[in-house]
């Protein structure tokens, strides 16, 4: 057994594999043999693949700059062959009939899935508590939520199951667990990523992954980015490698920063004393910083998203029910009441088997949200998003960077988020969790979760970095510069 497994990243085991020191196989028995020692705890990792790696590890045709790399799936991932449960009791045996383009450029940079991680129903919820799963745990403290919806890509990656593991991210879903797990995440600009197939939530959706070295994750970027011909959002190509980024000086940065969200609340002292540490580490560094914050309207900010986010939820019961119609008559159903009772029918159909309810509360109740709305709704709600996202833009011409919290306190204890409580309750407790984060999905711009900081109690703080359209060579730039101030890859949560 190659007992030193946990002592690298994956750039750092990839190295060794190049010089002949360890095989792609003790790599991935290496993996395992983490995976079943701490999995049973944390419950990060729902489906087991540790055949196929093995039989991929033995192949003599490997190749990429990660070849040989153990890492990890989201269940929200759609690979052909492969169960996609996507956190619902309703898809527990869904098998995908195809692979996403970015799943094939993952395989391809060499990494080789141990299995699959768990995740919120349609990574809808910022806690990684599904009712087919069961909740993940926090690798810091076995009581406290791993948050989401790439709960379970960060607890797996926290405790050295695996160096990276692929994550994505609609509303903050690599950033928030990276920063209540204490690991990095990046969420990169809209039109850098491909996207294919298509799907609703292209407009603001994007797949990467979480890492303990913010060489990893640029390493990887540079690996799988690039857009496809027929893409609704495009960026020019990178001017040099994201790799190198990371250990080039950023110069010195214009950098605001804010311990308030949008809506003017305060956040909670630890997360705001996360900020201002940062602020002061940031401006012993050189760079010039001040406390500044973008000019919105942050009650319509958050009611605008939740319209979005309440149409994701629908567009997932559309698309059963355009199946459903495919099958029964040769044509697509239109939505209608008549579907929405069709829709009802199968979900009590499948609690017969499953005996659970096909849908989560949350989902359930988005999507009669959205059903409510008008088209002309739905698109006022997109066109306040873009007001909002000018002005960010605007923002971004001043400063080169916004500093903020991640979360509004530090990470939730499980079932603190209760689908059950009353609606207005739960809004407005996701409201102020999840403050920060949905702005750069919904305006494109990249954005990245840094493990700077850790509570009195030992829970991991990260602090949110937003910069301008295409420039993620930036923000790694300042990563790496952090990374370097304070190290954090060699801090262990108790679990390891």
């Amino acid at each position: 057994m190659f007992t030193e497994y946990g002592n690298y990243d994956a750039v750092g085991l990839s190295e060794l594999i190049a010089a002949g020191e360890v095989t792609p196989r003790d790599l991935i028995e290496a993996a395992i043999d983490r995976a079943e020692e701490v999995n049973p705890a944390l419950n990060a990792i729902i489906l087991k693949q540790y055949g196929r790696a093995r039989k991929t590890a033995d192949r003599q045709d490997l190749g990429g700059p990660f070849l040989g790399v153990p890492s990890l799936t989201k269940d929200l991932a759609v690979i052909e062959g492969d169960v996609a449960s996507f956190g619902s009791v309703f898809f527990r045996d869904y098998v995908g009939e195809a692979t996403d383009v970015y799943q094939k450029r993952f395989a391809a940079a060499g990494l080789i899935p141990i299995g699959r991680t768990n995740s919120p129903e349609f990574g809808l919820l910022p806690t990684t508590e599904p009712v087919l799963h069961g909740p993940t745990r926090n690798p810091w403290d076995l009581e406290r939520s791993s948050a989401g919806s790439s709960g379970g890509a960060a607890a797996a990656t926290a405790a050295g199951v695996v160096p990276l593991a692929h994550a994505s991210d609609g509303g903050g879903s690599i950033r928030l667990p990276a920063s209540a797990c204490g690991v990095f995440g990046l969420k990169p600009s809209r039109g850098r990523m491909p996207r294919f197939p298509a799907s609703p939530a292209d407009y603001l959706s994007m797949d990467l992954c979480v890492s303990r070295s913010v060489r990893d994750t640029a390493a990887l970027l540079d690996a799988v980015h690039g857009g496809l011909p027929g893409a609704a959002y495009h960026l020019p190509p990178p001017e040099g490698s994201y790799r190198a980024a990371v250990d080039t000086d950023p110069g010195r940065l214009r950098i605001a920063y804010t311990t308030t969200d949008f809506r003017g609340n305060p956040v909670d002292p630890e997360c705001a004393d996360a900020v201002t540490a940062a602020a002061e580490l940031l401006e012993q560094a050189g760079h010039e910083v001040m406390e500044a914050m973008p000019d919105v309207d942050g009650d319509s900010l958050a009611e605008s998203f939740l319209a979005i986010w309440e149409s994701l939820a629908e567009s997932v019961f559309a698309l059963i029910l355009e199946e459903v119609g495919k099958r029964r008559s040769g044509t697509v159903l239109r939505r209608t009441l008549g579907d929405w009772r069709t829709l009802k029918v199968l979900a009590r159909l499948d609690k017969r088997k499953s005996g659970k309810d096909a849908f989560e509360p949350f989902t359930w109740h988005l999507a009669e949200l959205s059903r409510r709305r008008t088209p002309a709704q739905l698109e006022a709600a997109r066109t306040e998003l873009q007001r909002i996202s000018y002005t960010l833009g605007a923002f971004l011409e001043q400063y080169d960077v916004l500093l903020s919290p991640v979360l509004g306190s530090p990470p939730v204890a499980l079932g603190e988020i209760d689908q059950n409580a009353p609606w207005d309750q739960l809004i407005e407790q996701l409201f102020a969790y999840v403050a920060f984060t949905p702005v750069a999905n919904f305006s494109g711009l990249p954005a990245m979760s840094v493990p700077t900081h850790w509570s009195e109690s030992g829970l991991p703080i990260g602090t949110h970095y937003m910069g301008r359209l295409g420039d993620e060579h930036s923000l790694l730039a300042l990563a790496g510069q952090l990374e370097r101030a304070v190290p954090w890859f060699d801090r262990r949560p108790p679990i390891r």
